[in-house]
């Protein structure tokens, strides 16, 4: 009876394997990641075909979005052109596709005000929420209990006991090391929490290879906030092993909040089925400031790769200079071949990334790609003065993003992310002046990967054939 049931589960992993293998070839991205996932499922069927249930996937199942459900929101947020006025954007902004992958119209009457260090950052997150007056929305990938997870919670806590609505959606595979006392002390303050994956139960198991890495907070639909910071203490920078945390986020007023807010709801509707979209304000004041600009939220539930699209559709919009700072690099042959090619069409390309890694797989990969990149005449710098956490890309002196996109295959095909794109000179001069601080404590990277420590050496290119997964 034994051998009878260990042949048929040997027959039956076979038969999976086989499946799989059929599945991998018509749903892979690329005809490499085809070719390694048949080899792998073939010879270890043992070890790929769970592997594969867990990772196999890069579209992810089931997600309703709330712009679907709520056409009549949707429509208001398109007819927000007409409500402020039709931007002012030269005609090679108008055509370089940022509304086609944001699914959202460019629009006027914004203001986006940088947020470097973390003690402006949430301090301008924290003194809005205790000056909200009807609801408040907060995600975040990563809160922790600790000093800056409490100093949230009681941030929270003080605006529902006024009777401010306030919604928390967390990401559990972020946000695993915070505890149930955390959540009970939220939710009998009378805040709603949502874990973003909670709704598709077992399912979800299935789909853990997919996370919700965007950090957003509204306030009353009148002023957002997106960017790099989680909630964590090591974002303050009292983690020894990382020690100072660069990192940047923003302010946003206008109609741009009008999109953040929807991307939450869209969030929400995704964990709960619950749409919140008519308890919200959608109609918010323009800024003097008159900027420009589009929240653009990439996801592995669209149907095109938003992800690379947008870092694609910034590095041709470069006419002078892109500067890209990332804490990862690991992405696929567009961005790159977009990189080259924007080199050889007389662009200064930047890319800044940390000196010191936090992951150290993803650190190594980086490696990999820095030669072919310096030889097409790609400039890489890497930052000495803490961890480099920021999501900054600027073009010309036209257009700036602060968000939550890396630079890696797991930003762009696998998570949820989000980010401010603004098309103003005054926003680009101030994000320029920003990252030319950080240029003054990086160094330009000039050894080749055959230069450099044994351990980079060898582990860089092994690094880079787990580049899909990280």
């Amino acid at each position: 009876m034994t051998y009878t049931i260990i042949a048929f589960a040997a027959i039956a992993l076979q038969v999976l394997a086989i499946v799989f293998i059929l599945r991998s070839i018509q749903t892979a991205r690329t005809p490499q990641g085809a070719v390694a996932w048949a080899t792998f499922l073939f010879f270890l069927p043992f070890i790929a075909v769970p592997v594969y249930l867990f990772l196999g996937n890069w579209r992810y199942q089931g997600y309703v979005v709330a712009r679907r459900k709520a056409q009549a929101v949707i429509a208001g947020v398109a007819r927000q052109k007409a409500t402020f006025g039709a931007h002012n954007l030269a005609p090679e902004d108008l055509q370089s596709g940022f509304e086609g992958i944001a699914n959202l119209p460019i629009v006027r009457g914004n203001k986006m005000s940088l947020l470097i260090d973390w003690q402006d950052a949430f301090e301008a997150m924290f003194n809005a929420i205790d000056e909200a007056a009807d609801y408040v929305l907060v995600q975040f990938y990563i809160i922790n209990d600790d000093d800056l997870g409490r100093d949230l919670q009681k941030t929270m806590i003080r605006a529902a006991k006024r009777g401010v609505t306030v919604r928390l959606l967390y990401d559990a595979v972020g946000s695993k090391g915070l505890t149930g006392d955390y959540l009970s002390g939220l939710k009998d303050a009378g805040i709603e929490v949502l874990d973003i994956n909670r709704l598709f139960g077992p399912k979800s198991r299935f789909q853990i290879n997919f996370r919700n890495h965007r950090k957003t907070v509204v306030v009353d639909g009148h002023i957002g906030f997106t960017g790099g910071y989680n909630v964590g203490d090591e974002y303050a920078g009292r983690d020894p092993q990382f020690g100072k945390w660069r990192d940047t986020h923003c302010a946003l007023r206008g109609p741009m909040v009008s999109q953040l807010q929807l991307i939450f709801a869209e969030d929400w509707y995704g964990a709960s089925e619950e749409d919140i979209t008519e308890s919200l304000t959608w109609i918010t004041q323009a800024d003097e400031a008159d900027m420009n600009g589009v929240i653009i939220a990439t996801g592995p539930a669209d149907e095109l790769d938003t992800g690379a699209l947008y870092f694609c559709a910034m590095i041709h919009a470069a006419k002078e200079r892109i500067w890209i700072a990332t804490p990862y690099l690991a992405t696929e042959n567009d961005i790159l071949a977009a990189l080259k090619l924007a080199v050889l069409r007389g662009v200064e390309v930047r890319l800044m990334l940390p000196k010191k890694g936090d992951h150290l797989i993803t650190w190594l990969a980086a490696f990999a790609y820095f030669d072919e990149l310096r030889e097409a005449g790609v400039e890489i710098w890497l930052f000495d003065d803490g961890f480099l956490h920021q999501k900054v890309i600027l073009v010309d002196e036209r257009i700036s993003s602060i968000g939550t996109i890396n630079l890696d295959n797991r930003s762009c095909r696998l998570n949820f992310e989000a980010t401010a794109v603004i098309f103003d000179k005054e926003a680009a001069q101030a994000t320029a002046k920003m990252l030319e601080a950080d240029f003054e404590v990086s160094a330009l990277l000039e050894k080749s990967l055959p230069e450099q420590p044994y351990h980079v050496r060898f582990g860089a290119p092994i690094a880079r054939l787990f580049a899909p997964l990280l």
